[in-house]
C-alpha cells in the first residue's frame, strides 16, 4: 500500500520550481508587460524629443533618429510577438 500525502504538503509546494527560477524563493515572480512597453514608447519619444535643441551639425540627428526608429521596430515587433505568440 502507497503513502498518500496530506493536502497540506501540497498546499506548502511553491507553484514555481526554485530550481528554475532561484527568484521565486525570495519573492514574487512576475514581469510587468504592460507597464514595459508604456515605458518603452515614453523613451522613444524622449529620444526624438532630444532633436530640438542648439544642434550645428547634422551628425546628431542622424544617430537620434536611427536609435529612435530601432526602438519602434523593437516595439512594434515585442507587441505582434505578443499577440502571436501561439503561432512561434
Amino acid at each position: 500500500m502507497a503513502a498518500v500525502s496530506s493536502s497540506s504538503e501540497l498546499d506548502k509546494r511553491p507553484a514555481v520550481d526554485v530550481h528554475d527560477e532561484p527568484s521565486a524563493e525570495w519573492g514574487w515572480h512576475g514581469s510587468f508587460p504592460k507597464a514595459t512597453r508604456i515605458a518603452g514608447w515614453a523613451s522613444t519619444v524622449g529620444v526624438f524629443g532630444l532633436l530640438i535643441g542648439n544642434h550645428h551639425g547634422r551628425t546628431e540627428n542622424l544617430f537620434l533618429v536611427l536609435i529612435g526608429i530601432a526602438m519602434i521596430a523593437m516595439l512594434v515587433r515585442d507587441q505582434v510577438r505578443s499577440r502571436t505568440s501561439w503561432r512561434r
